[in-house]
């Protein structure tokens, strides 16, 4: 019903109209559900704690990469490596390619 009717896109619109100066983020995560949290408060939140650890790439694989999706900052993010998956099946082959396994 979501996909063709937009019922979460819009409501999120809705949202960011009704409460622009409250500092919250709002994206579209998971099947059915909608996420609202701080700004700065979204995937990328994790990075700060993997800095000075010494890896060379840091692998991301989301299924809602568009902008708007819960995956969106990260999958963008100037120091990941995204990778935009539809399925878990998709990302064990990108997996495989990767170890070259």
């Amino acid at each position: 019903f979501d996909l063709a009717h937009d019922v979460r896109k819009k409501f999120v619109l809705a949202l960011k109209k009704e409460f622009p100066d409250y500092g919250l983020q709002y994206s579209i995560g998971g099947q059915i559900s909608f996420d609202v949290f701080p700004v700065g408060w979204d995937k990328t939140f994790c990075l700060k704690h993997l800095e000075g650890e010494g890896f060379d790439t840091i692998h991301f694989f989301g299924d809602k990469t568009f902008e708007g999706g819960n995956d969106y900052e990260i999958y963008h993010h100037p120091e990941i490596t995204g990778h935009a998956v539809k399925n878990p099946q998709e990302t064990q082959a990108i997996l495989k390619d990767l170890f070259r396994i």
